[in-house]
């Protein structure tokens, strides 16, 4: 099965595919439903600056309030790296206050070269202090996407001509009418929930995996575009104590430009009992001590954009892989029904395209990284 539009339909496209322009159209009018007299807050670095422009243009013309908060692009590192103990485990009152009055953000990624230093312990203490804020603004519209960067290309192993491409087709950009594209990603999803609403329990086995979970009464989410883009998974918040066994996420992520990849978890009565990491264990490790969420699953996903089969080293893109399950730690989504709270949400992906297997309750629903 594919969520995408026919790809050979799309094979001819030549030249360069990227247009800021139109992706701020996308983004005001579908992700964000945009209405006169709302206030939208967009958070994104100066690297994003055309976007940025486009998107602010796109708003005011919709009659909405945008608000822009833009950083340097080191901005976030030098302050994990030299803020004071106060900054970073306090939270002011003013930022609650101001998200209070926002109706909608969009956060915009820019995609750098990894830090050095990540500072995790840091993020952690700051991750902690914030977490009320993370609350709020869950509880508002949301929505997050990606501007293609040198630094994003370079990850994937593409000149920004072909990433800016790739990051293009993913979102529809290449085509006539991009919202069409995501109505037809939400039908198909929509079949799948269908089936998964009726199971209890799942089962993923794989190289070095074999995790049983229970979703019996959770809510299967259609993830369609509008919060993130691109998009293309169904996801829930699995039952809190449920987690058996033991996976591999063999896809590496990043954390605060900090490089992690060899995942290694085992579960016992839905806990994280033993974790370990080929690269970037001390980040694990970390994050793991968050706080007492931490340590539980607050997500479960499947992706289906069977038009990203590549890693790109980015989670926005690497989670909707078709033929791949991430599992998050830490913060569950309310509208799946997930009872987890904690101020971490980590999606960590398992590629199940090399013999992996899903069941529903014994039954075999994807097999080889193909719905069956």
């Amino acid at each position: 099965m594919s969520t995408l539009p026919d790809d050979a339909s799309r094979a001819d496209h030549s030249g360069a595919l990227y247009d800021p322009v139109k992706h701020a159209e996308l983004l005001a009018a579908y992700c964000l439903d945009a209405q006169p007299g709302q206030r939208v807050q967009v958070s994104a670095t100066t690297l994003a600056l055309p976007l940025v422009e486009a998107l602010h243009r796109e708003l005011l013309a919709r009659e909405a309030r945008p608000v822009l908060r833009l950083e340097y692009p080191e901005q976030q590192d030098d302050f994990y790296r030299f803020a004071s103990a106060e900054l970073l485990d306090t939270l002011h009152p003013a930022d609650l206050a101001d998200m209070e009055h926002t109706d909608a953000t969009l956060r915009i990624l820019t995609p750098q070269n990894p830090a050095q230093d990540g500072q995790p312990e840091r993020r952690t203490r700051h991750a902690r202090a914030t977490a009320p804020l993370s609350q709020l603004r869950s509880q508002r519209r949301w929505s997050l996407t990606l501007y293609p960067t040198e630094a994003g290309a370079q990850a994937a192993g593409l000149s920004l001509g072909q990433y800016q491409n790739f990051v293009a087709r993913a979102m529809f950009l290449d085509l006539p009418d991009p919202v069409g594209g995501w109505d037809a990603v939400r039908g198909r999803q929509a079949g799948l929930i269908e089936r998964l609403s009726k199971a209890d329990e799942v089962r993923i086995k794989g190289p070095e995996t074999d995790l049983t979970l229970s979703v019996k009464g959770r809510t299967w989410a259609n993830s369609d575009g509008k919060r993130n883009m691109p998009s293309g998974e169904v996801f829930t918040g699995p039952v809190e104590g449920s987690a058996e066994g033991h996976i591999y996420y063999g896809l590496p992520t990043s954390v605060g430009g900090r490089l992690v990849s060899g995942i290694r978890l085992e579960f016992r009565s839905g806990k994280v009992v033993a974790a370990s990491a080929e690269v970037g264990q001390d980040v694990l490790l970390a994050s793991l001590e968050t706080d007492a969420g931490a340590r539980f699953l607050g997500e479960l996903g499947i992706g289906t954009n069977y038009g990203i089969q590549t890693p790109s080293r980015n989670i926005l893109f690497d989670e909707k892989i078709g033929g791949t399950v991430h599992l998050a730690l830490g913060k569950s989504y309310p509208e799946t029904g997930g009872l987890n709270q904690s101020a971490l949400h980590w999606d960590m992906i398992c590629d199940l395209r090399g013999g992996g297997e899903i069941l529903l309750d014994g039954e075999l629903f994807q097999s080889g990284g193909q719905f069956v």
